[in-house]
């Protein structure tokens, strides 16, 4: 209840939050296997043009369920945070059985509650992004192979496979559940004296196929990322992309996941809590020859997030929803380290009342401290007035027109997803470009032109529109204004936004001047820096 209170909150806010550019895509996804194709191996976005515009993507699970929930219910934008929620509560109880498996209820109580109350997973389980799904799959399928592995219990060893599985297709980080799976094995298993070649030959086919399927999956995705328009695979910034030199130049960008951790990931009491817990020997520890145990375990999976960390250290700070893998370790260590302050002096009764009021005390300083500044930075309206402009090419705009809209973030999609059109981000996104940086004057205009070419009937642009250099386009780019006041109508000019009905192309001027942008230009990153600076 106490998860669903904090996830549920502001539930029917527009997509418009400090994720606005991820959840958009995520979104047109959904709209796409809606109206053009139920082919879940072939995502599709809208803002590349006409289309089909294919992705290479992880496998769609939020957005095909909620596309499904289109059909019953009507395209309703909060549908896919339900999903994502539904999934999150889903993963707050999956941990609190396995922790109750692995340590003891007490202790599952308390990473229950810190996983119902972080910030970064309350935000991240509240958003329409893939990641809810894989950390709650993953979570089921670790708590039902570690009763597999404590009773014997043998469908449970096929089901846990498949969740697990789908888990890591829902999206690539819940690999790291791995390491504390292979930890559970050889802990458990050796301390029941079962640890021998005919429970290998049970699991090692089980995990045979699930790799299998993994890897042909994402090999799959590659293909699709580099065989069909706009040739965009979602992720960038790996250890085999940047080269082991420039991670450590950078420092593998630890103090900007610092400062994500501290501000609202995570926030300094979780940290401080988890850090406590890590001070001190795991529950259990003094009883190893209970079979149901394996201490270790959420140190291993810790362990295991931070060797994903290492290979994709760029992209997984660039894209912050992929911490979402640490939430379970984070969420567990803190629960027990909440546990070890509300019993330190090792006199009080597990009912007592000054054992439950320093629990009180030591939640609400969470709580206020953390979850709800944290809460209040991410939840920001950033993309209002992408939201708004998408809005106004909705309502001017007829079924068939193609748009070109930029957003608050230069390159974000939000205000195409709003615009119920198919069209294009501007600069135009896709391939290796680097679309959230403004072109100078002269490239803008022919990028437009092209555009206009390809049949683009209006161009929306939100007056507080920036790049990541932090150049805002009304001033970067008079050229481009100037060239739309004179080959365009300027239908709306508020304080929000500037909207153009294009003109039919430009016979001299595409002779002339028209470059080619279809062909994606070499550069340094395909990511999708959806959040503002976080």
């Amino acid at each position: 209840m106490l998860a669903a209170l904090f996830r549920l909150h502001d539930v029917q806010q527009p997509l418009i939050d400090a994720f606005s550019w991820r959840q958009a895509s995520t979104a047109m996804m959904a709209d796409n296997f809606l109206t053009r194709s139920w082919n879940i191996f072939f995502p599709e976005v809208s803002w590349t043009g006409p289309g089909p515009a294919y992705q290479g993507r992880e496998l769609q699970i939020i957005s095909y369920i909620t596309a499904l929930l289109y059909t019953l219910f009507g395209w309703h934008d909060w549908l896919g945070r339900l999903v994502a929620i539904a999934f999150g509560l889903w993963g707050v109880f999956a941990l609190h059985r396995l922790l109750d498996r692995l340590w003891d209820t007490m202790h599952a109580h308390a990473g229950a509650v810190l996983l119902a109350i972080m910030p970064g997973a309350v935000f991240i389980d509240q958003s329409f992004l893939p990641d809810p799904a894989m950390l709650s799959l993953v979570i089921t399928g670790a708590w039902l192979y570690v009763v597999y592995l404590q009773e014997d219990r043998h469908g449970l060893l096929v089901l846990s496979g498949m969740i697990t599985t789908l888990g890591v297709l829902a999206k690539l980080p819940g690999i790291a559940v791995v390491a504390p799976m292979t930890y559970a094995t050889f802990a458990i298993l050796q301390v029941r004296g079962r640890l021998n070649p005919r429970r290998a030959l049970q699991i090692m086919p089980v995990a045979l196929i699930a790799g299998a399927l993994i890897l042909g999956y994402y090999r799959w995705a590659l293909y699709v990322g580099t065989n069909y328009p706009p040739y965009h695979v979602a992720g960038s910034g790996y250890l085999w992309d940047d080269g082991l030199s420039k991670f450590f130049s950078q420092a593998f960008y630890f103090p900007a996941a610092w400062k994500i951790a501290s501000n609202w990931l995570f926030t300094l009491p979780v940290v401080i809590l988890a850090g406590i817990a890590l001070l001190a020997a795991p529950p259990g520890m003094a009883d190893p020859a209970r079979h149901r145990a394996a201490p270790w375990f959420f140190h291993v999976w810790l362990a295991g997030a931070l060797l994903v960390y290492f290979f994709a250290a760029r992209e997984i700070k660039t894209n912050p929803w992929n911490f979402h893998i640490f939430s379970v370790p984070m969420a567990a260590l803190a629960g027990r380290g909440l546990v070890l302050l509300t019993a330190m002096d090792g006199g009080l009764l597990s009912g007592s009342r000054a054992r439950w009021l320093r629990l009180a005390a030591i939640v609400g300083v969470v709580i206020v401290g953390g979850s709800i500044p944290g809460l209040r930075l991410m939840k920001t309206p950033y993309a209002q007035s992408g939201h708004e402009l998408g809005v106004q090419l909705s309502s001017l705009s007829k079924p068939g027109d193609l748009v070109i809209a930029v957003s608050a973030t230069i390159g974000d999609p939000i205000a195409i997803y709003y615009s119920r059109r198919r069209g294009w981000v501007f600069p135009p996104g896709g391939g290796m470009n680097d679309w959230s940086v403004l072109p100078d004057d002269g490239e803008a205009i022919d990028m437009l032109e092209t555009l206009r070419a390809k049949n683009a009937a209006w161009f929306g642009i939100a007056k507080n529109a920036r790049d990541s250099k932090g150049r805002k386009l009304l001033e970067y780019n008079p050229g481009l204004v100037a060239h739309l006041d004179k080959t365009a109508e300027r239908v709306i000019d508020d304080d929000t936004v500037l909207i153009y009905r294009l003109a039919p192309p430009m016979a001299s001027y595409r002779g002339s001047r028209m470059k080619r942008v279809a062909g994606p230009a070499q550069s340094s990153s395909n990511a999708e820096p959806a959040t503002q600076g976080f």
